[in-house]
């Protein structure tokens, strides 16, 4: 209202100067005068639909850098290879049968009172998560939290204890045919007993016969390889030396220039808690993020790119994930104040370095918080907490939220009061991860993004709020032996309707094992087609159809000047 008020006033103070001069020139003089206004209002209606600070692209087309200073072990396996009892992680599921009972070991009521070894089928409170204290030393945590502790020889063992420390540790030898034996600091195994219990008395040293001493693991689960699996599986020495080279060699400037080539304008890049605390962050984490970060910056901006920092981990976790650097599975992020309070110190760390540099796009309040987890009223606390310290650093930065993954309505954020101005709303699409997608055709598949994808952008886009971000989606689905053809029929109506969102889109990742996840794999074997070619200079950005917008209005405008100026020369000549 405000550039309206005074555009108008420019106009009738130059009207109205100008009574002396012909009706002809007077006519012509306050039509140019309104029509320059009119295309400066259009220009800022139009620049008002796009995301500033793009250089020529009026939306966000991204990827994500995942698993680069955040792990997947899902995405570079490899990384994982040499951690010795691999299959004994932090988080691992295990369950133990007594060879000479034939009975499983339980935390009765799955934790918070005894022990016994007496069932027969096991279930939830037959199965515990490992807390790996070294390759041989372990705590167990039951189904409720508490952990199995023993007070010394001859004492039973309980799940009593909130916290673990050197009476909630065992040791575990194994053999080659999946056998263990469990035994105190002290020396003295752990056995089952004929009043099916567990205690701390086995005379002697057992062998792996038939005897109370014995008992069969099972892995239930061993699906966490995150950066907490990583480092506390190596030990920090080692652990120092892998994800050094990582971070060194998967992410490099050749890939920007590669993405820069490919009309790429925005790297998403998630990022750990512990980033506020490098080089030094508290174990078992490994420093050097932070370097890597500074890196990503540079080269993105000698690349005419920009940078969306996504906080993906947060201290406590945000929905147990690997992603998410979950110990054990373990959602304690909402539970606790003092989490969402390090996580806004983050928050607080990352605008503060960069505020005011000139490759920021945005910042990431949080990636994916779980909706079973995570509740409206703490996450739209948190996210306005975390508008205002990213505003105190940068008027213009975007502050992205990210909706509640699992059964939650991304119009629950455009009903929050979270910010004033360059609030945007993430979105993960995947046609993956529920059953629903499990036994759909190609033809299903693209017709579900057009019609149900389609339909829900558009609401959204229509919304009186944030702008609309897909900040994940993959070019892959649960089809099997789809053809090429069938790819690049399913990456173009993703790219179609995603492309329509305010904001704009983020493939999940650059660099994947798995080659349908991998952005530079699908390109370089034509299974996505952006559409684009090399440009011949670094700098102008790729003119896509807001590129082409952006270019046919400056044409206008020249237009605009040309006729005023004319109608202008023909008066005083």
């Amino acid at each position: 209202m405000k550039f309206i008020k005074w555009g108008v006033v420019y106009s009738l103070y130059y009207t109205t100067s100008c009574l002396c001069l012909s009706p002809l020139f007077l006519m012509e003089f306050v039509f140019c005068r309104w029509v320059l206004l009119a295309f400066l209002l259009f220009s800022r209606a139009h620049s008002a639909l796009g995301v500033d600070g793009l250089n020529g692209d009026n939306k966000v087309r991204g990827v994500n850098l995942g698993g680069w200073l955040v792990l997947e072990g899902w995405i570079k396996p490899s990384l994982f290879d040499g951690i010795p009892n691999g299959d004994m992680l932090d988080g691992t599921q295990v369950q133990f049968r007594s060879v000479s009972l034939n009975k499983y070991v339980s935390a009765q009521d799955g934790g918070g009172q005894s022990v016994s070894v007496d069932r027969d089928v096991p279930s939830s409170w037959e199965t515990f998560r490992l807390w790996r204290v070294s390759e041989s030393d372990f705590q167990f945590r039951t189904l409720k939290g508490q952990f199995l502790s023993c007070d010394g020889v001859g004492a039973s063992v309980t799940a009593t204890s909130e916290s673990p420390s050197s009476t909630e540790t065992f040791h575990i030898e194994r053999n080659n045919n999946n056998r263990v034996h469990i035994k105190l600091s002290s020396g003295t195994y752990l056995q089952a007993s004929s009043g099916n219990e567990l205690t701390a008395d086995y005379p002697g040293v057992p062998g792996w016969d038939d005897n109370a001493a014995t008992f069969e693991i099972t892995i239930v689960a061993n699906t966490l390889h995150g950066d907490y699996q990583l480092a506390n599986g190596y030990g920090h020495d080692k652990a120092k030396e892998v994800l050094s080279k990582h971070r060194s060699s998967y992410i490099r400037p050749e890939d920007f220039q590669f993405l820069y080539e490919h009309g790429i304008n925005t790297v998403r890049i998630p990022v750990g808690w512990w980033i506020a605390e490098d080089p030094n962050p508290p174990a078992p984490y490994i420093g050097g993020s932070l370097a890597s970060l500074d890196d990503a910056f540079s080269w993105a901006q000698a690349y005419n790119m920009k940078c969306i920092i996504d906080l993906h981990a947060a201290p406590g976790s945000q929905n147990g994930m690997e992603h998410s650097s979950s110990r054990d599975g373990s959602t304690d992020w909402p539970t606790s104040p003092a989490y969402i309070s390090q996580s806004l110190d983050v928050i607080e760390f990352l605008a503060s370095r960069y505020g005011n540099h000139p490759a920021l796009l945005g910042i990431e309040l949080l990636n994916e918080p779980s909706a079973s987890g995570v509740s409206l009223d703490i996450l739209v606390s948190y996210y306005s907490k975390g508008y205002q310290i990213v505003r105190n650093h940068s008027s213009t930065a975007y502050v992205i939220v990210c909706q509640r993954i699992g059964n939650a309505d991304p119009l629950e954020l455009y009903h929050a009061s979270i910010g004033l101005s360059n609030v945007v709303v993430d979105l993960h699409y995947y046609n993956l991860f529920d059953d629903f997608f499990a036994n759909m055709s190609t033809s299903e598949n693209i017709q579900f993004i057009h019609k149900s994808r389609q339909t829900q952008v558009e609401s959204l886009n229509a919304a009186n709020g944030p702008l609309v971000f897909i900040g994940e989606w993959v070019n892959e689905w649960s089809v099997a032996n789809g053809s090429q053809m069938d790819y690049q029929e399913f990456g173009r109506a993703q790219l179609d309707v995603y492309g329509s969102a305010s904001f704009g889109w983020a493939y999940w990742t650059l660099k994947n094992d798995r080659n349908h996840w991998d952005l530079e794999w699908n390109i370089k074997n034509n299974y996505l087609q952006l559409g684009q070619k090399s440009l011949p200079a670094r700098g102008y950005g790729y003119l896509d159809a807001g590129g082409l917008q952006n270019k046919q209005i400056r044409s206008y405008f020249l237009l605009l000047v040309s006729s005023c100026s004319y109608f202008y020369l023909r008066q005083i000549l």
